[in-house]
């Protein structure tokens, strides 16, 4: 199948023409994003491969549709860049990657928990430059702290099992309960959680009852001094709100691999320019604040799972086989 695979890197490259020797699609690879901007570049091809930040609204849905294109292929987990009710309406399928390596996100997070508590970033960058001192440097014991689970998927259960390995007490949230994980978390309220976790970290959806869930008045409720990590959404937090209650030193520490401004920003190499998001810009300030590009899925392992499945869907909408990683929005709409 004709394919043109937009938001193209290197490592995408790589793997996607590695993986797609078992399935031998016709593979183009562009670098820019797909926007209402690039999406002419898309005429012609049944099928368009998007990552997270390529936008897929109604109105590029609609030219997508015109250009002849039936199917966008997700090379992600998440599908909140795409308007599914827009592409129910013109009649294009969309599949996703709905799991690809949950340990590379899940290790991601631990590793940003350990390079926070013990200032690991501050340390390499002293001892290069021949400091050696250790004053701002003192961190915990993990060991009998509390940590906070918010969201108990795939990647969050396995979160709270390397946690409960190093002899936290794992606390868990989810509107969804996972009887696995009660096997070494207690689920409780929000309220509860927020109240008594040291740490908190987030693997929750993006949805509009997520949208800034850690927001001011949710922020007032942690535990003084509570570390909080996000590998999953950028938008579940409301950046502002963190900032002041960083400065206010209510929260201790943050450690992000998203950024809910982060289309303009991740994926690229901006080291000549001057940064021009000035939240973005404020959070590289802190000492305490810990910033990763969008990198918790840059595994080898997840890569190659990422490829592999994106190209088998493919496949199975070209043969007309049943989708089984197709996501809609739920509504059934009659085509003329």
């Amino acid at each position: 199948m004709r394919v043109v695979v937009f938001s193209d890197k290197p490592y995408w490259h790589r793997f996607l023409t590695e993986a797609n020797e078992a399935f031998g699609h016709d593979l183009t690879f562009i670098e820019p994003n797909l926007n209402s901007q690039t999406v002419a570049l898309a005429d012609g091809y049944p099928a368009v491969c998007v990552f997270v930040h390529d936008q897929v609204d109604a109105a590029v849905l609609g030219s997508l549709r015109k250009g002849g294109t039936n199917l966008v292929a997700l090379r992600c987990a998440g599908f909140n860049n795409v308007d599914l009710e827009a592409a129910a309406e013109v009649g294009i399928k969309v599949v996703r990657v709905p799991a690809y390596s949950p340990h590379a996100v899940a290790e991601h997070a631990v590793s940003l928990i350990l390079t926070l508590n013990r200032k690991i970033h501050r340390a390499y960058a002293r001892v290069r430059e021949g400091n050696m001192a250790l004053e701002g440097l003192l961190g915990v014991e993990l060991h009998s702290k509390t940590v906070g689970i918010l969201g108990t998927g795939r990647i969050g259960a396995i979160v709270g099992q390397i946690m409960h390995g190093f002899g936290c007490r794992v606390l868990a949230y989810d509107p969804y309960p996972n009887d696995e994980v009660r096997r070494f978390a207690e689920y409780v309220s929000l309220d509860r959680l927020s109240a008594e976790s040291d740490v908190i970290t987030l693997h929750c959806p993006l949805t509009p009852d997520t949208y800034h869930l850690v927001d001011a008045q949710w922020l007032k409720q942690v535990k003084p001094g509570c570390m909080i990590i996000n590998t999953s959404r950028g938008a579940l937090i409301d950046t502002r709100a963190a900032i002041h209650a960083l400065k206010t030193e209510r929260l201790g520490s943050l450690g992000l691999d998203v950024y809910e401004e982060e289309a303009d920003l991740f994926f690229e190499d901006l080291s000549e320019r001057v940064i021009q998001d000035d939240v973005f810009a404020r959070l590289l300030t802190f000492p305490n604040v810990i910033i990763t590009a969008h990198q918790g899925f840059f595994t080898r392992e997840a890569i190659s799972q990422i490829a592999a499945t994106t190209l088998a869907n493919i496949r199975d909408f070209e043969t007309g086989g049943p989708l089984a990683n197709e996501v809609s929005s739920g509504r059934k709409v009659k085509h003329k």
